[in-house]
């Protein structure tokens, strides 16, 4: 009886290098996992904890309920921009009870690392409010003023029709007098105009004690802007330009909106308002006979 080779000795040895054996053969490479939970996960907990609804939340921070839902899922597309993102998740935040340092942080990781540059503060607030319908043309006032034209046509021309054919003289009617002229009388000297003080800054130098005012203005750049009297009613609500300014009187309270903070100086009841806001920054202030203080 012959020995032959064993059924193990048969079998091909692997000696192939390890760079040209299958990606099977290879042991997977282990990633590291981020177990934190996501921002609008986060903020939809600590809410759920804090027993507030989605109303109440929207309600407290004046931040739009489908807003809310959107941040909560981890979209911040209807937010308007990094900036307003941002605003929001820090307003939230603080609502709820987190820390809006760890959430931005979180949120620069995953949007390129650092702040996004401010942007316009306009699209953010168009798109939160009630745009009204565009007006239609007043067709009938187009249609009285073309009437008014051809009734002053027809009038000139039947006027002009009675000149002389060289026209040069105007008949008088028989038994008129004509008018004497008038002697010319001499215009007086113009004198310069006494310079009139602006309406606000009047307004803030003469502050009545028994009100509230304050005075908005925009040195450094543009802001959206809403101020509202003691009764919700609006005094003002859209884009305060460069330079502008803005001011608002009541007898109880004024409530303002900013949606650049960073970009706005306030003047409550005379006196200058000193702040940090930061720019593209959304603060919502309150502001009382009793200020200067922030709301």
């Amino acid at each position: 009886m012959s020995i032959g080779n064993s059924p193990e000795d048969d079998r091909p040895s692997d000696d192939r290098p390890a760079d040209d054996r299958p990606a099977d053969d290879h042991p997977a490479a282990e990633s590291p996992v981020d177990d934190r939970p996501s921002i609008g996960r986060a903020l939809q907990q600590a809410r759920i904890d804090a027993g507030l609804t989605v109303d109440e939340i929207s309600s407290s921070t004046r931040v739009r309920i489908p807003i809310v839902h959107a941040i909560e899922q981890d979209d911040f597309s209807r937010c308007g921009g990094d900036v307003y993102a941002r605003g929001h998740i820090r307003t939230l935040a603080r609502a709820v009870g987190l820390d809006p340092a760890l959430l931005l942080a979180q949120y620069d990781e995953a949007h390129g690392g650092r702040p996004p540059a401010p942007t316009p503060a306009a699209p953010l607030f168009e798109a939160e409010r009630i745009r009204s319908e565009p007006r239609r043309p007043n067709w009938t006032a187009a249609m009285v003023a073309a009437i008014v034209a051809v009734i002053g046509f027809v009038g000139f021309t039947a006027f002009s029709g009675g000149d002389d054919g060289d026209g040069s003289k105007t008949q008088v009617a028989e038994g008129s007098t004509p008018a004497t002229s008038k002697p010319a009388t001499k215009p007086a000297p113009d004198k310069p105009a006494d310079p009139k003080p602006d309406p606000s800054d009047s307004a803030i130098a003469g502050a009545p004690k028994d009100k509230v005012t304050v005075k908005v203005s925009a040195p450094d750049g543009r802001s959206w802007i809403s101020a509202k009297d003691h009764n919700g009613r609006t005094l003002f609500d859209g884009v305060l330009e460069q330079g502008d300014s803005k001011t608002f009187q009541d007898q109880a309270k004024i409530d303002l909106v900013l949606g650049d903070a960073g970009a706005i100086a306030l003047y409550v009841n005379g006196k200058a308002i000193e702040n940090e806001f930061e720019p593209g920054q959304v603060e919502r202030l309150t502001y009382t006979k009793g200020d200067p203080e922030v709301g």
